[in-house]
């Protein structure tokens, strides 16, 4: 009586994949969100007896509230983002990269290992970041280029080698923390180059600049706002990245063949692809971009390295990748929605003395509607009448 099917689209190649109209999609993943939450709001009444509003007020007050919260959202949601955008053309060809958390670790490493030995030298600032961002890159695009690589040449399970080089990364920082420790015997890397912030990633225009502004300018105001922030830069890279791959994947040859890789390599073959060059190619600009995630971590954000500095965000952002369909774009608004969620939980179980195991199911049950969302969008469900006469 019920019959379920694939919705078949053959814009694959122009950036889209199968399912339902592009506008329709969007109305079903929007029901999906609202529907969560409703069902949150009944399990938040249930087990506090509160109003589901005011609780989702201190959810937005908690990311929203004052400047200094909304500049961090920014800058979880730049570095969740830049994971994210890197996963996409080695999961638009069906290479499955679960290794960004390692990559991100190996960058991280990189440019920490930067800050330290060449903090104290006479390179300019402008060089030295350029020079740890170059080093955070190709460590992330060697931890990606080997697993590629075997799988290009003995076509290996590219999933379970990916993911156990997270754990040689996590191993790797591991083993540099205890010589980098500071102070000794703490066995934790404190603020690299507190003193000097050299290889930090620092606002465009100092906050004495700031204070010799107008006060009456609305210049001023927007200096304050956007590039007198810590984060901006983090954040306007991670947006010029998220631009470029978008034009790499949907309008250039070497976002065609990966689409082709991704669909078929006996169709790729046929059409005198280079297939291994393809994979390897790929899980290099995959990697690198990923290694540039720790680059933003370390310089950007924490200004430290530790066995915490992906946080997760490297299977965080399989999530984000896939229901994005590999649009970077998109990928913008649903990474923007998961740190909402993340930060949001952690108000809430903060305002109203909640664990936070509350918070997590909260977040848990709003993610399991978006993604039960997909199967409504890329498959078709018919029901028919049963026939007396026979089936």
């Amino acid at each position: 009586m019920i019959h379920i099917s694939k919705r078949v689209d053959f814009t694959l190649f122009k950036g889209r994949a199968a399912g339902l109209n592009r506008f329709v999609g969007w109305g079903v993943r929007l029901i999906a969100v609202l529907l969560s939450l409703v069902v949150s709001g009944l399990l938040i009444y249930a087990i506090t007896r509160l109003n589901p509003l005011k609780v989702y007020g201190v959810m937005a007050n908690g990311v929203f509230g004052t400047p200094r919260r909304t500049w961090a959202w920014l800058r979880d949601l730049a570095l969740l983002l830049c994971i994210s955008v890197g996963l996409a053309p080695a999961f638009k060809m069906r290479f499955w990269n679960i290794g960004a958390e390692g990559q991100v670790l190996v960058g991280g490493i990189a440019t920490a290992a930067c800050m330290i030995f060449l903090g104290s030298t006479s390179i300019p600032s402008v060089l030295l970041l350029v020079i740890m961002a170059c080093a955070a890159m190709a460590a992330g695009a060697v931890w990606g280029v080997v697993p590629a690589v075997f799988k290009a040449k003995w076509n290996t399970n590219e999933t379970l080698f990916t993911l156990m080089m997270n754990y040689i990364a996590i191993q790797l920082t591991l083993f540099f923390i205890p010589k980098w420790e500071h102070p000794k015997g703490s066995n934790t890397v404190g603020l690299i180059n507190a003193v000097t912030n050299r290889g930090w990633i620092t606002p465009i225009v100092s906050a004495d600049a700031i204070s010799k502004m107008d006060p009456n300018a609305w210049t001023t105001a927007l200096v304050k706002n956007t590039v007198g922030q810590s984060y901006f830069i983090n954040l306007l890279i991670v947006l010029v990245i998220t631009v470029c791959m978008y034009f790499y994947l949907c309008r250039s040859k070497h976002g065609y063949e990966i689409a082709v890789v991704g669909q078929s390599e006996n169709t790729a073959r046929y059409a005198a692809m280079n297939v291994k060059k393809v994979i390897i190619r790929s899980m290099t600009l995959s990697g690198a971009i990923c290694g540039l995630g720790g680059f933003l971590a370390v310089a950007g954000a924490d200004h430290t390295i530790s066995t915490a500095t992906a946080g997760g965000r490297g299977f965080v952002a399989i999530i984000v990748a896939w229901l994005a369909k590999f649009n970077t774009f998109v990928m913008v608004l649903i990474s923007a929605m998961l740190v909402f969620l993340e930060k949001g939980a952690v108000a809430i179980a903060s305002e109203f003395s909640l664990s936070n195991d509350v918070s997590n199911i909260i977040t848990g049950i709003i993610l399991f509607f978006i993604l039960g969302s997909e199967f409504f969008i890329n498959y078709e469900i018919k029901f028919s009448k049963r026939s007396g006469k026979g089936a």
